[in-house]
């Protein structure tokens, strides 16, 4: 998950937390979390694999590529993990949204359930056309997505979300949650209430 420092100690949050550590504790199957606390200053970046016109280069591809090769390796290698991209996860909000919808479009093979919650679709204006360059159903069909927006969120990010799930859906034929909250606001309380549900769905047993 994106913005570590977010997940699990208010202490450590620079915007409340979600309560995921709280959360689990509801839960039977259990399962690692792992937080990756962000740049501080470089979110923005980090985040984004697209070059932005007030952030310069996103860094993106580059966060996602630590990730695959360097991050993931380490946890199978010093937890007891189950390695699939069945088994596998990756989620955040906003910046971290976008990001973690970015995984599981060039890492299909890596990721197989996402979690895309407030996701900032309208820093990346080309993200349509990435969707219609990549997604295939034999690469990207067996992932599952849990799309979440507020409806006092930016004013674009509920159709954002809408006109991103449609792409996906007709290309990949991918299994699709879209969870709308009319009163969510953009920020880590509405996340955190949010989790439950998006965990209870993304690892349901078939």
């Amino acid at each position: 998950m994106q913005d570590g420092q977010n997940l699990f100690d208010a202490t450590t949050s620079y915007s409340g937390e979600w309560g995921v550590d709280e959360t689990l504790d509801l839960v039977d199957h259990a399962c690692i979390v792992v937080g990756i606390d962000n740049g501080g200053s470089l979110r923005l970046t980090e985040y984004n694999p697209n070059y932005h016109a007030q952030n310069g280069a996103g860094e993106g591809m580059a966060y996602l590529q630590f990730i695959v090769k360097t991050l993931k390796p380490f946890i199978d290698s010093t937890y007891r993990t189950l390695r699939s991209a069945q088994s596998t996860f990756i989620a955040g909000s906003s910046m971290g949204g976008l990001i973690s919808f970015y995984a599981g479009l060039y890492h299909p093979q890596v990721f197989g359930g996402l979690g895309i919650f407030s996701p900032a679709f309208w820093i990346a204006p080309t993200i349509t056309r990435q969707v219609l360059g990549i997604v295939k159903p034999k690469t990207h069909g067996k992932q599952r997505y849990y799309f979440y927006g507020g409806g006092k969120e930016n004013p674009r990010l509920i159709n954002d979300i809408l006109q991103v799930k449609e792409i996906l859906s007709r290309l990949s034929h991918a299994e699709i949650n879209t969870s709308i909250n009319d009163e969510g606001e953009h920020n880590e309380m509405y996340w955190g209430k949010e989790f439950l549900p998006f965990y209870h769905w993304i690892s349901k047993q078939e």
